[in-house]
Formats: C-alpha cells, sequence, structure tokens
C-alpha cells in the first residue's frame, strides 16, 4: 500500500486541479453564449450578402472586367490561418494547425505559399515554416469589426494587384459547443456559381449592377473574413468548455479513487496495529 501522507497529497493535488478545471469551464460557458449569439446573429447578414452577391456577379456581361473574380494560373498561395491565443481546448488548435501543414504540402510542389496567422498557437507552430509572413495575435485583445477590416483590406488589395493569385482561410466553423468543423475556404477569386443567375432578372438595380459589384464585393469579403473569425472565436470557447468539463469529470473520478485506495490503506494499516497490539497482549500473557 502506498504511504498515507502521498495519497492525501495527491488527493489534495487533485482536488485542487479539479476547481481550476471547473471555474475555467464556467468561463468559458459565459464567454460561449455571447460568442454564440455574436455569430448566429451574423450568419444570416452573411450568407443573404453572399446570395445577392452571386446573382449581380452571375448578371454581369462578360466584357465587364471583375478583378475579384479573376482566375490566374496559381504560383503564389496566400494563407490566413485562425487559431487561438491559448491552449487548453482540446484538438481545437491541432486541427486547424494540421489543415495548414496539409494545405502547405499541397500547394508547394507548384507555388510558392506565404501564411499570415490570427493567434498565438498558429505562429508558434508555423513560424519554423518558412512560410510566416505577419502575426495578428493581437486581434482577440478587442476583437470588433474595424480591427479585422485593418487585417483583410491589405490582403484584398494584393490579390487584385496580382501579388496572389489565390487567398485561402483556415479556421474552425462553430456549429455546437461540442463540435467544431475545420474549414479551408476559398476567399479570392470569387467562385461564380451557375445557379446563382437564375432568377437574377428579377430584380431592377440601381445604381448598375456593375457599380454595386464593385462596392459590394469588398465589403462581403470583409464581412465573410470576420465572420470566420467569429466562428472561430466561438468555436474555441465552445472547445474548451468542453476539455475543461472533461477535465474536470475525470479529476472526480481519480479523486473518488484515490479516496477509495486511501481508505483501503487506512484500514489495512489500522488492521496491523490491532493485531500487534493482540500479538503483543499475548506474548505477555505468555
Amino acid at each position: 500500500m502506498a504511504n498515507l501522507k502521498e495519497i492525501r497529497n495527491r488527493i489534495a493535488s487533485v482536488s485542487s486541479t479539479m476547481q481550476i478545471t471547473s471555474a475555467m469551464k464556467m468561463v468559458s460557458a459565459a464567454k460561449l453564449k455571447k460568442a454564440q449569439d455574436a455569430i448566429l446573429a451574423m450568419r444570416p447578414y452573411s450568407e443573404k450578402l453572399s446570395e445577392l452577391l452571386g446573382r449581380l456577379s452571375a448578371s454581369l456581361g462578360e466584357d465587364v472586367e471583375n478583378h475579384y473574380a479573376e482566375k490566374r494560373p496559381v504560383k503564389k498561395v496566400l494563407l490566413v490561418v485562425i487559431s487561438s491565443n491559448r491552449g487548453l481546448c482540446g484538438a481545437f488548435n491541432s486541427n486547424v494547425i494540421k489543415a495548414a501543414r496539409l494545405a502547405i504540402a499541397e500547394a508547394r510542389p507548384s507555388a510558392e505559399v506565404s501564411v499570415i496567422s490570427i493567434g498565438r498557437k498558429a505562429k508558434d507552430a508555423l513560424k519554423n515554416s518558412g512560410t510566416l509572413l505577419a502575426d495578428h495575435s493581437n486581434l482577440f485583445d478587442e476583437l470588433n469589426y474595424e480591427n479585422a477590416t485593418a487585417i483583410i483590406e491589405p490582403i484584398i488589395t494584393s490579390f487584385t494587384a496580382k501579388e496572389y493569385d489565390e487567398v485561402r482561410v483556415i479556421y474552425n466553423s462553430f456549429k455546437n459547443a461540442a463540435t467544431q468543423i475545420v474549414k479551408d475556404e476559398l476567399l479570392l477569386p470569387l467562385v461564380q456559381e451557375a445557379s446563382a443567375s437564375v432568377g437574377s432578372d428579377d430584380y431592377i438595380y440601381e445604381p448598375t449592377a456593375e457599380e454595386m459589384v464593385n462596392e459590394l464585393i469588398p465589403k462581403a469579403l470583409k464581412v465573410q473574413f470576420f465572420k470566420a473569425i467569429r466562428d472561430s472565436f466561438a468555436s474555441e470557447h465552445g472547445a474548451r468548455m468542453t476539455a475543461m468539463h472533461k477535465a474536470t469529470d475525470n479529476a472526480k473520478e481519480l479523486r473518488d479513487q484515490l479516496k477509495l485506495t486511501y481508505n483501503k490503506a487506512r484500514q489495512a494499516a489500522i488492521t496491523n496495529e490491532i493485531l500487534e497490539i493482540v500479538g503483543g497482549a499475548e506474548a505477555l500473557n505468555d
């Protein structure tokens, strides 16, 4: 049997850890509620804006030049990888980093890859890969639309200036508190689906569709980018809440096992003491 003092120390240590994980779970649950409400409120606007943009783009004639949908031979790729600044959130960061490394490996034989990281975990994982161009981990210190726009505007300008032929965003999409889906989305060039032209003649646009597209595309890209960051932010707190919930349950189970071991060891020690007393008494009687 293990020493009783060692078991007591382990029980105290596990109980302390359980209190910490339980507190972190409650903090993440509170933050998740706010982040979840924000992303669920933003999604309909983002999806409707993208739908309208698709209809407008499809209504443009082939003679109209659309720099945002220009497809070129892919020689330079820019990846925007969104992770978190902190750990203790299960496989949240490792899944994004794994997807980023896979995307880099797939693109490298034929293209030059650059990476912009949002989140310290992505920066730390990719800084030695020779692809990290910039890091914006401080965005999560004050997450808002204006700060996100300051990151995406130079990227859009670089694409239209033909510095990059393709821009992709890799992030965790929020489904629910227990499920996050890693997405690798093509941000630029815009993909125009043939189905987007259905029903486009039902609308009369003023000013012209071309002017509206040129005005709406940058705005839609900014909204889409901000939505990806919001998705990742909500996913982070969902993943951390789930991880801390499991950690708390595991700590409770371990504590219960240690208490059982302690009681068995204590009972065995008491039994040995009684046997020694009885043995000593019988020896004196003899």
